[in-house]
């Protein structure tokens, strides 16, 4: 078979959608999160399998557009005062990892036989984690909206903000240009980034309600209009030198304070999956198997330290300013693995004569396998926590843990009711048993929805249902129900492990009350009552259930009527 095959672009797409339909349906039927399965299309279209994929500049651009739309999406759903609340550790343990990653990276390069420029590259190289892919996965399981998600988006955008210096830095070396040069080159970028940010507080100001209000108005033109935006400021970010994801995450924090952005995110949604679909596939591609070299132990020991060593350093740092292990692993998680960036960042050595294919090979290879496990991990997290949870107590302080950014709350002796998860299922519930006059407690993992349920007059936590130690310390004497609304991720956590030790914990400390616990899958239900709930939930069932009740009632009652005499009707009517 030759190397590539020389299709038409229209086939090569068309190849393409129907090769990852295959291979996701493939993925799904083995469980397997989809990510993987995109890769593994992007792998064996790529020029090491069938060379399907020649048309790499069309497929890279679909995927430049993704990567623009789903940072716009993530910035729609920032809020500034929690920016404000996590920006030191997210500014902390994004430089603390940088610093920690490439000093002991670099000392692990020189002991497996590399050059010291070799392994001042691929130490650099190391540093660098994939937005792209954390950001997809976070917001998979609906984690984007939770605090060790909110942290890990910062510390990954002090990444990025790193990578773009390591960019300019080469690119100016490259050219020939001297160290002061690149010297310029990088004060300028700050300048136009401070600059940007100064016009996008104008736009948000003045232009931001009135305009997306006008547009609003045709729900084609608002959604153009998103995708236009996000497109602009990412291609704005990416020609004044600071990238097309912060430019992207710039437009969606620009919009985020008018009454429409949920309207946006709801249309872009399947747009963004889409688009992220040839991001994956160009990432698949871009890992040349036949680059891979001989070099598979020097690969595995690098592998390791970036799928542990970066994990436990976030972890010691959060711990260090107070946040609790399970906050800190959950958010060390997002960078044990290196980017699609770490890869170009190669090949600009590459082509400079710094480094050699084998070197090239070696990344690649780490690359590889970093990412396919790094995905797994942070789609098993809750799993993978419960197992490991004990090795990670030295880290954590014994006073004073930061995890609520609101410090607390109004928060009372005694409640009717707890409901944990408070999304638009578990908000509705809380509003139904505050009408009836029941006290009741809200908890939930995102301190945006903390912060609003609190504004309505609710008493919340900000914690984690999946957290035996928070759930220990509920104030639990006089509940009578506690209701388990979480949000539920098909694979990894949420079919039923955060469920059901939320349940074994509060029966295990003794808790006498009636537990109900919401699920979307009916196969959960047996598991959830053996561990001791009393109700399972299924929302969308139920919601059918009584969508049908309502239907058929009414129609009875139509057709009363119908028998009735006219003077009758009126009768009734009155």
């Amino acid at each position: 078979m030759p190397e590539t095959m020389d299709l038409p672009l229209f086939y090569q797409i068309a190849a393409l959608l129907v090769l990852a339909a295959g291979i996701g349906l493939l993925g799904v039927f083995l469980r397997q999160p989809l990510i993987v399965s995109y890769i593994a299309v992007g792998l064996v279209a790529g020029p090491s399998v069938l060379g399907i994929a020649t048309e790499g500049e069309y497929i890279e651009l679909l995927a430049e557009l993704g990567i623009a739309v789903l940072l716009f999406l993530v910035g729609l759903k920032l809020d500034t005062g929690l920016i404000r609340s996590v920006g030191l550790v997210a500014t902390a343990t994004g430089l603390g990892q940088i610093v920690f990653t490439s000093v002991i990276g670099f000392a692990i390069c020189l002991a497996v036989g590399l050059d010291w420029l070799t392994s001042l590259y691929v130490a650099v190289a190391l540093t660098f984690s994939s937005t792209i892919i954390i950001v997809k996965l976070l917001s998979d399981k609906g984690e984007i909206g939770s605090l060790h998600g909110r942290i890990a988006l910062g510390f990954l955008i002090v990444q990025d903000i790193a990578v773009v210096l390591a960019m300019v830095t080469l690119s100016a070396f490259g050219l020939g240009a001297a160290a002061q040069e690149a010297h310029l080159d990088t004060v300028s970028m700050i300048v136009y980034a401070i600059v940007v940010l100064i016009g996008i507080a104008l736009f948000i100001r003045y232009l931001a309600n009135p305009l997306v209000e006008r547009l609003a108005r045709s729900p084609e033109l608002l959604v153009s209009f998103a995708i236009g935006w996000a497109a602009l400021l990412a291609a704005l970010g990416d020609f004044l030198g600071f990238g097309k994801e912060l430019g992207g995450l710039l437009a969606g924090v620009s919009l985020a304070s008018t009454p429409f952005r949920e309207a946006m995110s709801t249309r872009l949604t399947s747009l963004r999956d889409f688009l992220l679909l040839f991001f994956f596939i160009a990432l698949g591609a871009r890992l040349d198997l036949g680059a891979i070299g001989g070099d598979v132990v020097p690969a595995v020991v690098l592998s390791l330290f970036v799928l542990i060593g970066n994990p436990l350093i976030v972890v010691a740092i959060m711990g260090y300013m107070g946040y609790r292990k399970r906050t800190g692993f959950l958010a060390g998680l997002t960078v044990a693995q290196i980017s699609e960036f770490s890869l170009i960042f190669m090949a600009m050595g590459l082509t400079l004569g710094h480094v050699t294919e084998q070197a090239v090979g070696l990344v690649t290879l780490v690359g590889l396998i970093t990412i396919g496990l790094s995905v797994y991990m942070i789609t098993y997290s809750q799993a993978l926590y419960s197992w490991i949870e004990p090795a990670l107590t030295p880290f954590e302080r014994r006073v004073s843990p930061r995890d609520d950014p609101e410090d607390g709350g109004p928060i009372g002796d005694r409640y009717d009711v707890i409901v944990i998860g408070l999304g638009r299922y578990g908000g509705a519930i809380a509003q139904q048993f505050r009408a009836m006059g029941w006290r009741v407690l809200g908890v939930d993992f995102s301190p945006m929805a903390v912060r609003r349920w609190r504004e309505e007059g609710i008493d919340t936590l900000y914690g984690d249902a999946g957290d035996p130690e928070f759930i220990q310390d509920l104030p639990i004497d006089g509940v009578k129900w506690i209701v388990g609304a979480i949000p539920e991720h098909e694979v990894g956590l949420g079919t039923a492990e955060a469920r059901l030790g939320m349940v074994q914990t509060l029966r295990a400390r003794g808790f006498r009350g009636c537990i109900a616990v919401s699920s979307h899958l009916p196969a959960n239900i047996d598991r959830l009552r053996n561990s001791g709930a009393n109700v399972v939930l299924l929302p969308f069932q139920d919601a059918a259930d009584r969508a049908v009740e309502l239907i058929t009632g009414a129609q009875q009652r139509e057709e009363i009527v119908e028998v009735i005499e006219p003077e009758e009707q009126k009768e009734l009517a009155q």
